[in-house]
């Protein structure tokens, strides 16, 4: 793959700032339960007014005020120019930039007319590194790195995607489900495999009674299938006599679907796996939009919900395309395959029932591992790895392929008792041995292993810190990785060699660094950002104490002129577990206002998301808002609670069967340290939170209604049958295996705990956390007879709002809400 990188998903604008001594703040925090201060705002880069007030309707206008960052940023092939995306100011729209290192400014346009030549972020290279293959515009193309000359291959209007380098020098490529291969030399094409999700011709399916009574009495039909029976055989012999046809069609049955299918390198081999082509979601399932450009309701079709419990599995396929022949492997070579993982579950369902549960073996559900490339063949086809988990969440299997015996071998089983993470999974071959490189969560975090196909596991890194975004270098020596090493809130950079295991420190910036290392390996390319300014490109060679260089500067002076709070990040000690609670504290310099004693706690969404880190946040509007309120006198805290990213398996998982539980349990410990440290009123603590934040929202002014003054819960979940199965299932199984689960991770069960002021705000056109979970928290509370409570309602805004207006709606109210009641 080229070098690059996609930002994380959850930020809106990216990020860059000045490189913050972190070293002393970093041996403070290893210690527990001590404070540590974020980077504050450089006077070289920030000169804040003072005298400037927060204002709500400057927070919540459209973001293009504070940044257009760096998007989707990439290096060029001369690893001495940068590529980005930019948003256009004032419309979602974006351009492609391109920045030289040597060059002022912060890069030119890349003209219509010249986009396929350098749209090559996602390019596959030859074995010697001097061509590569990319897709532009559904098509495909060819660059010669040596020359830079580019070649486009195909022209048409079909989609081509999966192009790849074959050993014997040609090319591949894929459209629909039918694999091609292209001759550079002659430009013939020829076809590799085509598969088809229908019944082999001439295959009789079983026949019905009727249908074997139709063809003993009527004489057409018995000549009908003969004659059918004879055209076929006659295809078929052509097809293996006359080498000028295609003999590549491989069958799968009606009613299947192409799930994942890789090539190998040597155009002879292909894994494939198939599952039922279901729909995506029943017939109750739409999404009713009332604001249209016709004026009329636009009932639109969103996902199913975990409730239905619908059991999926795959089939996996070992096509020999040399020999027109295929192979079904089974899954009874993976160790557990047939283990009832849930038994502990089903028995306390079952009791409750009253009913005795016995546990049997049966062979589970098991797929390829989703939303990632999950088979990967070595670069000289004579081995293939593929990466699988059960569709219960208990475990993830890497297993090689015994090609003459045509089985799964287990490389490496990874079991959980809560659920596998969805991070970690990258793995991959080294090109010049038969030796395995992945990651697991099987010490606690995160980290990078190298196994040997017939040899033991070896980890590389180790420690109570998560390794990401993993880059194994040409000569096969070493990785380098982001991770949270000094501290859970600090990413930096770091190298490892692949013999040793020693770790060195490649960066030392402070913040957040993101980053992609250079076609020839002597740079990295680095987002940088911390709590206070959005991120920004910079460049540093690879060496030790290189010298950090800023590309990009696109934050506005505006921005730099405000007055933002530097939030602090506090380990708060626990009750309920060894490690404290990292969390981020806005404090003002005085509590002597009218608001002294006032304090708001926001609760961050996406359950397994870190807030509290010393980088730029998604939550960029909560940060002003925060900013805003310390202004005025409040303190603010942002815990990263239990099921928080950051910090190894045990917390993530505290949430397993019961969410809503721990999470409130760390919120009430904040309620504690705001109390007992930071000289706060009780009485006078409010909360606030979106999606995951809105439900624990509710589960706190349900379950404890004593502690909070007020609340607002924004986008909320309030019963977890109705989200969506990847998500939830991981956490609570399925409504069918364990109602119990559900019944107390729902807020809509509690409901009657309400005391205190609630404010709901809730979109409507939200094909995440669907509108119905208002509405039908509403009708409870309307039975339950419930006063002090309201409902805002956005009728064009999705799960994340987008309209200005809209936000600046929702954060008044919140706002009032305090006001109101704190």
């Amino acid at each position: 793959m080229k070098y690059s990188l996609l930002a994380a998903s959850v930020s809106v604008l990216l990020s860059a700032c000045v490189s913050t001594d972190m070293t002393e703040q970093s041996e403070q925090v290893a210690k527990s339960n001590t404070e540590t201060v974020a980077p504050v705002q450089g006077a070289d880069v920030v000169n804040p007014d003072a005298d400037i007030k927060i204002t709500l309707e400057k927070a919540m206008s459209d973001p293009d005020w504070i940044a257009r960052s760096p998007q989707q940023w990439y290096w060029g092939d001369d690893s001495n120019t940068v590529f980005y995306q930019q948003k256009r100011e004032g419309n979602p729209v974006t351009d492609l930039f391109s920045k030289s290192l040597n060059a002022q400014g912060n890069g030119e346009k890349v003209d219509y007319a010249n986009l396929h030549k350098v749209a090559d972020r996602s390019a596959v290279t030859n074995a010697d590194g001097s061509k590569e293959l990319y897709v532009f515009k559904g098509n495909v193309f060819l660059k010669n790195l040596n020359e830079q000359s580019v070649k486009q291959l195909t022209y048409t209007s079909a989609i081509e995607s999966q192009p790849m380098f074959l050993s014997d020098g040609n090319v591949s490529y894929r459209i629909g489900n039918i694999f091609y291969s292209l001759d550079l030399n002659n430009n013939q094409v020829k076809e590799l495999a085509n598969l088809q999700m229908t019944n082999t011709p001439g295959k009789q399916a079983e026949k019905t009674y009727i249908a074997k009574e139709q063809h003993k009495l009527i004489k057409f039909v018995a000549l009908q299938e003969r004659n059918a029976g004879i055209q076929a055989d006659k295809d078929s012999n052509i097809r293996k006599q006359n080498d000028t046809i295609a003999t590549s069609t491989f069958y799968f049955g009606e009613g299947k679907r192409v799930v994942q299918a890789q090539l190998s390198p040597n155009g002879e081999m292909m894994v494939v796996s198939v599952a039922k082509n279901m729909s995506w979601s029943n017939a109750g399932d739409i999404m009713p939009n009332y604001v249209t450009s016709d004026a009329m309701i636009d009932p639109q079709r969103v996902r199913y919900r975990v409730s239905d419990n619908r059991q999926y599995s795959e089939q996996v396929y070992l096509l020999d395309l040399k020999n027109d022949a295929q192979y079904l492997l089974g899954y009874d070579t993976l160790p557990g395959f047939d283990d009832d993982v849930l038994a502990d579950v089903r028995k306390e369902n079952y009791a409750r029932e009253g009913k005795e549960y016995a546990s049997e073996k049966a062979p589970r559900n098991i797929h390829l591992m989703q939303y990632r490339q999950a088979i990967k063949w070595h670069k000289d086809s004579t081995q293939v790895a593929l990466m699988m988990e059960a569709w219960d969440n208990k475990d993830r299997w890497i297993a090689t392929i015994d090609f003459d015996e045509k089985a799964l071998v287990n490389q490496h089983r990874l079991h959980d008792d809560a659920w596998i993470n969805w991070d970690f999974n990258n793995y991959g071959w080294f090109d010049e041995s038969e030796t395995l490189y992945f990651q697991s969560e099987e010490s606690g975090y995160g980290h990078l292993y190298v196994k040997p196909v017939d040899g033991k596991a070896k980890a590389l890194t180790s420690g109570n810190y998560e390794v990401r975004q993993v880059t194994k270098t040409k000569d096969e020596d070493n990785f380098y990785f982001q991770a949270n090493k000094k501290h859970p809130g600090i990413y930096e950079v770091y190298k490892v060699d692949v013999d040793s295991a020693k770790i060195t420190a490649v960066t030392d910036l402070g913040g957040n660094n993101s980053y992609a290392l250079s076609p020839d390996e002597s740079k990295l390319l680095i987002e940088h950002s911390t709590t206070t300014m959005p991120p920004e490109l910079y460049v540093q060679e690879t060496n030790i104490d290189a010298t950090l260089v800023r590309l990009t500067h696109t934050v506005s002076e505006e921005f730099l002129a405000m007055p933002w709070t530097a939030p602090s990040v506090v380990e708060i000690p626990s009750e309920h577990s060894e490690q404290g609670i990292f969390t981020r504290v806005y404090q003002p310099e005085n509590n002597d206002g009218p608001n002294a004693g006032k304090a708001v706690m926001f609760v961050h969404g996406a359950g397994y998301l870190q807030n509290s880190h010393l980088g730029w946040s998604g939550y960029f509007r909560e940060f002003m808002f925060h900013s805003m309120l310390v202004q005025q006198g409040y303190t603010v805290i942002d815990m990263d609670y239990r099921a928080s990213k950051g910090y190894g398996r045990d917390w993530r998982t505290a949430i397993y069967r019961h969410m809503g539980k721990p999470e409130v349990e760390d919120m009430l410990q904040g309620v504690d340290w705001l109390v007992e440290n930071a000289n706060v009123d009780k009485d006078k603590i409010g909360v606030y939170g979106g999606s995951y934040g809105g439900f624990l929202t509710l589960m706190a002014l349900f379950k404890e209604p004593d502690t909070f003054a007020a609340g607002s819960a924004l986008r909320l979940v309030s019963d977890w049958t109705s989200y969506n199965h990847g998500y939830t299932s991981n956490i609570l199984n399925t409504p069918g295996d364990d109602p119990i689960a559900f019944e107390r991770s729902s807020p809509i069960y509690f409901a009657e705990g309400l005391a205190k002021p609630l404010l709901i705000n809730a979109p409507m056109v939200d094909d995440n956390v669907f509108f119905q979970d208002s509405v039908r928290l509403v009708q409870r509370l309307i039975e339950l007879e419930k006063e002090d409570w309201e409902t805002a309602i956005y009728p064009v805004e999705p799960h994340g709002f987008v309209q200005p207006s809209s936000w600046l709606d929702e954060y008044r109210r919140i706002y009032k809400l305090f006001e109101t009641h704190l």
